[in-house]
């Protein structure tokens, strides 16, 4: 492969397509008598044509692991929840945000302001009455009324008693539904998955569960993943609580929703190519991607065995850092999970960032609206501020590395959709139907120079991290785009836009390093920008640790939507 660094990320201008069209060209894609007089255009305008007559000589990295230690007997050790509440009851964001906090309802909880209970009661409330609303936000799908006061009430008895298991006891977490939780079926945002309950909890779930968690049912999702605006011809589209006519982005787009909302301070989001970052940057909240293998991954939908991670959304870096202690961590379950560090949560909360070099890549930075890029340069100047350096970094073959990510994770996604494709192929929403038709062309050479093509990336990053603490970007190039009456309820395919919005997110699901999204401003349409920046593996602490420093510049606007099961 030619590795000249020129910056080769283009914006493109594709035909957008929603109702009657999408059905037609759905169905004309879908049949083999017509396949073939629209594949050459779309392989071409999507890269992959080009990116078949690339020559790359590395060999295939087919998971991006970033082994620890073989065996490492302290790794297996979880971090203890108590000096995790140590170190956040000594601390605390300074910069005003509307938001009550894993901390602010730990704090009602012990002075008795109110308890788990009544919590629970308003959750529920609101959720069922935003269900029978005829602008409904779609945000949860399922909620089992029994079984969240059950958990409320165990909640209440340990703290009265002075009992709380953590910081987390009694506090509402939403959960995306790609994750298994009893007692509720998993849908994987479609219609015909998750006939039956789960059996038993996925790891995430049950760490959260033994930590005291409040769960309070399972959040929307853009169906099976394979998009990034949160529209769901399924189960409704989510809409962003910032304003109600815009995307929240994908596909954690419930869990992002919930939390924005202030329906609950903490959620769990699963990240396949930007899944946690990008909802978490339309709605205005943090959401932090950990390095791959960092968080057990059973229990979770199989979409892609190479790319998935689970994460926490959270109203700050702290919440954040809170949930990430709490579901990380090595488990037997997952073999990926077994080579990595022990957690460190060590300077988290140090404002003085002369000790860190941030990298950016300007020419890939400065590709956004303008302004986004305003408001992340704004908050690069903030962290320089705080004694961060600056340095300029080069990333080459990036456009090779986009549709690397879109073949290895649409054909992991299909080879996973395989066994319901006779009986159910018609029952996914035409946006899915069409990107798993596209993804059925991609054959093993494909796959391959893909994963090829991810060794090289790999070494690239490295070679960027020799000097860099973390590289910098705008998480999306645009703000959330508007929800377009005739997209509803059937879908849309609009690659242009979704380019604008997966431009900066691929690259760290491609090579597993960890990367987090938080608040850096507000468009002029006071809708939220996120910025993002990508750690090396398994330092996870200086993303929580440039978060929770940003989190300390940025006033935070209420939202639009905004429930407040504390204010009661």
């Amino acid at each position: 492969m030619d590795n000249q660094i020129d910056y080769d990320l283009k914006s493109v201008k594709l035909p957008r397509m929603a109702g009657g069209l999408l059905k037609l060209f759905a169905g004309l894609l879908e049949s083999p008598a017509t396949r073939g007089l629209l594949l050459g255009n779309l392989l071409n305008s999507g890269g992959i044509t080009r990116f078949r007559q690339l020559e790359v000589d590395a060999p295939p990295t087919y998971l991006p692991l970033y082994p620890f230690s073989i065996g490492n007997e302290e790794a297996k050790e979880k971090t203890d929840l108590n000096t995790i509440a140590d170190l956040i009851s000594n601390n605390s964001l300074l910069a005003s945000s509307p938001y009550p906090s894993v901390r602010d309802y730990a704090n009602a909880y012990q002075k008795g302001l109110t308890t788990p209970e009544a919590v629970a009661r308003y959750i529920l409330e609101a959720v069922e009455q935003d269900r029978q609303s005829s602008s409904a936000m779609n945000m949860m799908i399922a909620q089992d009324r029994d079984d969240v006061l059950a958990q409320a009430r165990a909640s209440a008895q340990r703290i009265q008693a002075g009992e709380p298991i953590s910081i987390l006891d009694g506090v509402p977490v939403a959960v995306k539904d790609e994750v298994d939780q009893v007692p509720y079926p998993t849908t994987v945002g479609t219609k015909f998955l998750g006939k039956n309950p789960a059996q038993h909890d996925s790891t995430v779930v049950a760490r959260l569960r033994a930590a005291g968690a409040l769960l309070i049912g399972k959040a929307n999702m853009h169906e099976i993943g394979i998009g990034v605006t949160g529209l769901n011809p399924h189960h409704g589209t989510v809409h962003n609580p910032y304003s109600v006519h815009h995307h929240t982005g994908g596909s954690s787009s419930g869990s992002a929703a919930a939390v924005a909302s202030g329906l609950c301070p903490l959620a769990i989001g699963a990240d396949g190519g930007g899944s946690i970052r990008i909802p978490s940057a339309f709605c205005g909240v943090v959401g932090l991607k950990p390095t791959f293998g960092r968080v057990s991954e059973y229990g979770a939908a199989p979409l892609t065995w190479s790319m998935g991670h689970l994460g926490p959304i959270a109203v700050d870096a702290l919440d954040a850092a809170i949930g990430y202690a709490i579901i990380a961590g090595t488990d037997p379950k997952d073999p990926n999970s077994l080579l990595q560090p022990p957690l460190n949560l060590e300077k988290i909360t140090e404002m003085d960032l002369s000790d860190l070099t941030l990298g950016v890549y300007w020419d890939w930075f400065h590709h956004a609206a303008p302004s986004v890029v305003e408001a992340c340069q704004s908050m690069l100047s903030n962290l320089q501020k705080m004694g961060a350096k600056l340095r300029e970094i080069k990333i080459p073959q990036l456009e090779a590395a986009r549709v690397a990510h879109i073949i290895t994770i649409t054909a992991e996604m299909v080879t996973s959709l395989d066994r319901y494709d006779r009986i159910h192929r018609k029952d996914f929403g035409l946006d899915a139907r069409l990107n798993i038709s596209l993804a059925r062309t991609f054959n093993a050479r494909d796959y391959i120079k893909a994963q090829r093509v991810r060794t090289q990336l790999i070494e690239s990053m490295q070679t960027a991290f020799r000097d860099v603490n973390a590289i910098f970007t705008p998480t999306t190039a645009i703000t959330a785009p508007l929800i377009r009456l005739d997209a509803q309820p059937d879908g849309e395919s609009d690659l242009t836009t979704l380019t604008e919005i997966m431009r900066f997110a691929t690259v760290a699901n491609l090579t597993g390093h960890p990367a987090i999204s938080f608040p850096a401003g507000y468009d002029p349409e006071n809708l939220p920008i996120g910025i993002q920046a990508i750690g090396r593996p398994w330092e996870e602490h200086v993303l929580l640790r440039l978060a929770y420093a940003a989190g300390n510049i940025t006033k935070r606007k209420p939202p639009e939507v905004f429930y407040k099961p504390l204010a009661m």
